[in-house]
């Protein structure tokens, strides 16, 4: 069983009681209510550090983050077991939005849970002194980070309150803040994460200097600030950490997302999941499992290696042909499954055979639920870790802020083909926007069905033409989930065309 590093049951004891969730117990009455607030906690280090696991906790909500982050580009269809099947999924990927979206509104809430857990540690940042402070309030500075670029990719504007938690009666009083303050507050953050972080990271689990550095690069990217972004990048890149999984003696490509590849040398920032706790569909977010594995399992499977699932976030056909011939990533990104029952023996069943949302005969392999020895429901508690920033990722982001920022090509080059090295693929010596063009080929390759796609498609300006019924600007965020403008009394103005 795989080991668990940073994730435990205090978090049910000790954390959530004083956090918002899908899950509650109103129907029980204590009296006297126990409650955690400022006043009977962070009194010592273990307050802290117990705070800091809840506020990582929600990070492994993050799972509807990618896998619509896949069905809303042209990379994946919905599937399921038919065409209403979770019917916000399929509502995305006919790009058919409305503010009433249950899955859309789970990325608001649980996004914002993380930023309420960050802001409760951090505006009691001053009550007691311990050593290592510092790196635990920078770790929960990237978080907040983190949490609040998901919802300006997803969202646009958002409200924000720098000084601490949101609290009942904000909603009324607090705006949404333009999207180039939001993104000055997350810079802010990283900023102060990325100079107070430890190069190496103090478990497994938790963020590094790299990953802070990483990420605020990414951010710097989304906004077009080249000049910033590429030595941002360059020196995760020349920091020695990392390295492209399969490069060095031991490892095999192919393995890069299998268990024994987790916290690689390639992994910059990456989720922690475990298949210990068992989940229930009552509450998903409360599985410390990886949800979207079991979500895009093959429906009905029988056979080695793999899992059952419920046939979600279907690569399609066209996604499978843009890879170049002999590129080793198709294979360990999609399953054709026709080849695999051919070569197995296996057996599996089609579920949605909608055409614009359905069964497509691919799966997303990278996230396929492996047999392994987890507890609970199989297909809610699969232990697969997220990979969200990746070193190959890393590498391509600098190429790109290289070329588009005029700064030098050369390098571009070097770090695309570093990537393209271990794909199997030869090297490329274009340049200009012939080698901008490759640079956004290989992200396709290389990400497909790690949630990347539709947001490189939205700040690259690619996404109309390219994603079937997009309309920029309307699609390029989301609508603000109407029970959130109606519980700000419509304070909150919803997004254009909305």
């Amino acid at each position: 069983m795989k080991k668990t590093y940073i994730y435990s049951l205090l978090l049910t004891t000790a954390f959530t009681t004083f956090t918002f969730t899908a899950c509650s117990d109103d129907f029980v009455e204590v009296d006297p209510r126990y409650e955690i607030s400022s006043g009977n906690y962070f009194n010592s280090e273990d307050d802290y550090y117990n705070a800091l696991l809840g506020t990582y906790d929600i990070l492994q909500s993050t799972y509807v983050n990618v896998i619509l982050g896949e069905i809303a580009s042209d990379n994946t269809h919905a599937g399921g077991e038919s065409a209403t099947d979770v019917i916000g999924w399929q509502q995305v990927d006919r790009m058919e939005h409305t503010p009433i979206n249950d899955n859309l509104d789970d990325i608001w809430d649980w996004n914002f849970a993380g930023v309420q857990r960050a802001s409760f540690i951090i505006e009691n940042q001053d009550k007691t002194d311990f050593e290592g402070k510092e790196q635990l309030l920078a770790e929960t500075r990237f978080l907040r980070a983190y949490f609040n670029f998901e919802l300006v990719k997803w969202f646009g504007a958002i409200p924000m309150k720098p000084e601490g938690q949101f609290v009942l009666g904000d909603e009324a009083i607090v705006p949404r803040s333009p999207v180039s303050e939001v993104y000055a507050y997350i810079e802010s953050d990283l900023e102060y994460a990325v100079e107070r972080l430890a190069v190496d990271a103090p478990e497994t689990g938790r963020v590094s200097k790299g990953a802070a550095q990483a990420l605020l690069g990414k951010v710097y990217l989304y906004q077009d600030k080249f000049d910033e972004a590429a030595p941002m990048l360059n020196l995760v890149i020349s920091s020695g950490k990392y390295h492209l999984y399969g490069t060095r003696q031991g490892e095999d490509y192919k393995d890069l997302f299998e268990y024994e590849a987790e916290n690689s040398g390639e992994s910059v920032f990456e989720i922690q999941y475990t298949g210990v706790q068992g989940a229930g569909f009552e509450c998903l977010q409360c599985s410390e499992g990886n949800v979207m594995v079991g979500f895009s399992g093959i429906r009905n499977y029988s056979g080695p290696v793999f899992e059952s699932g419920y046939g979600f976030n279907l690569p399609t056909e066209e996604a499978y042909n843009s890879f170049e011939s002999g590129d080793l990533r198709r294979d360990v990104t999609v399953l054709d499954i026709e080849a695999w029952v051919s070569e197995t023996g296996a057996s599996y069943g089609i579920g949605n055979t909608d055409p614009v949302t359905g069964h497509t005969g691919y799966y997303n392999r990278k996230y396929l639920p492996r047999i392994n020895d987890n507890e609970g429901d199989a297909n809610l508690t699969q232990p697969n870790n997220y990979r969200a920033i990746r070193y190959a990722d890393v590498l391509l982001m600098a190429a790109e802020a290289l070329v588009r920022g005029g700064i030098d090509e050369v390098l571009a080059r070097d770090y695309l083909n570093q990537v393209r090295e271990r794909a199997g693929l030869g090297e490329v010596s274009a340049s200009g926007n012939v080698l901008l063009e490759a640079i956004y080929r290989d992200r396709r390759s290389e990400l497909m069905g790690e949630g990347h796609r539709f947001f490189d498609l939205v700040r690259t300006g690619r996404a109309q033409g390219t994603i079937t019924g997009f309309t920029a600007p309307k699609n390029n965020i989301f609508p603000v989930p109407l029970e959130e403008i109606q519980f700000s009394q419509n304070t909150w103005e919803q997004n254009p065309d909305y």
